[in-house]
């Protein structure tokens, strides 16, 4: 009875540090990891919330770059971090795609992480170089039901959405489009402009430019719902591929072990400045729509994307035994 006592004692203890370090969190700094390179779409999110964030913290928000290796180098700083709310990641479809393709990881994915918010979502947009004979997904497929591995499509790299969303096509028609991977979409964008790939799996804000000068076309968006960023354009599911979404999105995660308390402020923050007219207004600029969530849904939502993803992965020869 003794050892019983003394062990809740330790817990008691435990929980009431927890609970002191919460009630004065922030303490210092607090630094947000951004896994992509700066100036790209979600470096672009990270520099509309952080400085809103950090007013209603108290403290800096520091935007701290670390991209590479889709994502991982960035996660698996944040993983190892001092689980005291002081170091935040900001995620993206990496990474739930990238324990679905069954890559080592330095990390855990769902016990190594605290979810605090999912913030945001866009779907890609299939584009066309205009050689390629088809308008819409539906003329896609009947093209390249015939020529297995003879059309490329060229996406921002191995295992992230735009990949994937390819590869979900892929399965769900019985076409053989040959993925073509770079390093960020820049590239992949200048090479599918210049006829050097047929196709590419792109975000939102990058492709409309060049759909609106007839340098590409548009065959249909990646998500369930048509985007407000372009109405016009159907989604793949309307263009005959019934149930296909591959959307793209963005969250904020912290070091498992937060305390519950920082964890549900950092999440009642997160959402309100999402909802801001002028940070919606910036975010459907850039091809987002602001979603917000708890922290509970969050944790769901990435467990159903590992699912969904793993099951893409092992159907298309893409999971790594």
């Amino acid at each position: 009875m003794k050892s019983v006592a003394r062990g809740s004692l330790l817990v008691a203890g435990v929980m009431a540090s927890m609970s002191a370090a919460a009630q004065g969190y922030p303490a210092r700094a607090v630094r947000y990891i951004v896994a992509q390179a700066p100036g790209g779409s979600s470096d672009t999110l990270a520099r509309v919330i952080t400085p809103r964030l950090a007013a209603a913290l108290g403290q800096q928000v520091v935007v701290d770059n670390r991209p590479g290796a889709t994502g991982i180098i960035g996660a698996e700083l944040a993983a190892k971090s001092p689980p005291d709310g002081h170091t935040l990641l900001q995620v993206a479809t990496s990474h739930a795609t990238n324990p679905a393709m069954g890559v080592k990881l330095p990390y855990d994915t769902p016990r190594d992480f605290a979810h605090v918010a999912l913030i945001s979502q866009q779907p890609n947009i299939w584009l066309a170089h205009p050689s390629l004979p088809a308008r819409t997904i539906k003329e896609l497929v009947a093209f390249a039901k015939p020529r297995p591995g003879q059309i490329d499509f060229a996406s921002s790299g191995t295992g992230g959405s735009q990949h994937l969303a390819g590869e979900l096509l892929n399965v769900m028609t019985g076409i053989k489009l040959v993925h073509i991977p770079y390093k960020g979409s820049p590239p992949a964008l200048t090479d599918t402009l210049a006829g050097r790939v047929s196709l590419m799996s792109s975000t939102m804000a990058p492709a409309m430019t060049h759909v609106k000068s007839g340098r590409l076309r548009s065959l249909a968006v990646t998500s369930a719902k048509r985007s407000p960023a372009a109405p016009e354009v159907p989604t793949v599911a309307e263009s005959g591929v019934a149930g296909y979404e591959a959307i793209a999105w963005q969250g904020v995660v912290a070091p498992a072990g937060v305390p519950a308390e920082v964890i549900e402020r950092l999440n009642r923050e997160l959402v309100r400045i999402i909802g801001l007219a002028e940070v919606r207004k910036v975010l459907t600029e850039q091809g987002f729509e602001a979603v917000g969530s708890t922290a509970v849904e969050f944790e769901r939502f990435t467990r159903t994307e590992i699912a969904k993803w793993t099951k893409v992965t092992t159907a298309a020869g893409l999971r790594k035994p």
